[in-house]
């Protein structure tokens, strides 16, 4: 799983995009005691919104979480429209999708990686340390 940054990003901020309450709180509080700051959105017309509220203001997420199956836009829909706008094109993108086979339907997305559901906590969050940078600053003052 690779992730290039080359845009200067808000640090150690996360948008999780997951329409279903208990796996977004669940990833949420995770995040956060990883020292992440979490915005969440329940599809992904909402996370565009969003995204583009914060460019507006200066910031912008290190990663995007990024659910596949949502109501009002999908996580396809939400990804091609992300790659077509310059300002967001360039946030990486890790799949969190219970569709199955998970690597046929993110083929073409180009995203940093994909887990299907469920999936190890030890492993997404690797991939997270690894797209958003090094652990969180308040991690790192941890340990």
């Amino acid at each position: 799983m690779l992730c290039h940054m080359a845009v200067a990003m808000t640090s150690g901020e996360v948008l999780l995009v997951e329409d279903d309450r208990a796996i977004r709180d669940t990833l949420r509080e995770l995040l956060e005691d990883e020292g992440y700051r979490v915005q969440w959105a329940e599809h992904g017309l909402d996370a565009l919104k969003q995204l583009r509220a914060g460019l507006r203001a200066g910031q912008r997420p290190r990663l995007i979480l990024l659910d596949l199956m949502m109501p009002v836009m999908n996580g396809w829909e939400f990804r091609e429209a992300q790659r077509r706008d310059p300002a967001l094109s360039q946030i990486p993108v890790i799949v969190l999708s219970a569709d199955d086979p998970l690597r046929e339907k993110v083929v073409g997305m180009s995203v940093a990686g994909w887990f299907s559901k469920p999936f190890a906590i030890s492993a997404l969050l690797e991939a997270i340390h690894r797209c958003a940078g090094a652990a969180p600053p308040q991690r790192a003052l941890a340990r």
